[in-house]
């Protein structure tokens, strides 16, 4: 068994000596959120994904929502400050975030981007987000992942 590869985001929690547990499962390719949980065993509701978005002024937004749940564009768009929001492509996930499609994580993007985090994060001791790359999972205090990323917390989903 070799050295464990570390992502930026491992990097960045390490640096600022954040306690974060990792977990690692066998996946070559892209799998939602959902499909991880299941095939893992672990509650939809603690597990989080990244979501990416661009505003009509031309910044980029992150929003961090449980797996199961689908983003509110209206509520996202007040969230920062803008009139309306979209999702970016897929194929720019790379140039914006530093991270791969199934491996984005909201810590360690190229930028630090305004990020938001759906209030339920709150409910639970540790939550489940990406480790920025697939097959990697970090499980992390969500104080912890609000400080690491300057998140706001509020409600953004349907």
């Amino acid at each position: 068994m070799g050295k464990e590869v570390k992502t930026n985001a491992m990097r960045i929690l390490d640096k600022n000596k954040i306690e974060y547990e990792l977990g690692i499962y066998e996946c070559d390719e892209f799998k939602d959120g959902i499909t991880i949980a299941d095939k893992l065993g672990q509650p939809y509701e603690q597990s989080f994904k990244t979501l990416v978005t661009i505003g009509k002024s031309g910044s980029y937004y992150v929003f961090v929502i449980p797996i199961d749940q689908e983003i509110d564009m209206k509520k996202a768009a007040k969230a920062v400050g803008e009139k309306n929001i979209e999702m970016i492509h897929v194929k720019d996930i790379n140039k914006v975030t530093g991270y791969i499609r199934g491996g984005c994580t909201p810590i360690g993007m190229k930028k630090l981007y305004k990020t938001v985090i759906h209030e339920t994060v709150m409910n639970f001791d540790k939550v489940i987000i990406s480790g920025g790359r697939i097959g990697a999972q970090i499980f992390i205090r969500p104080n912890d992942l609000i400080a690491v990323t300057k998140a706001d917390v509020t409600d953004v989903i349907k």
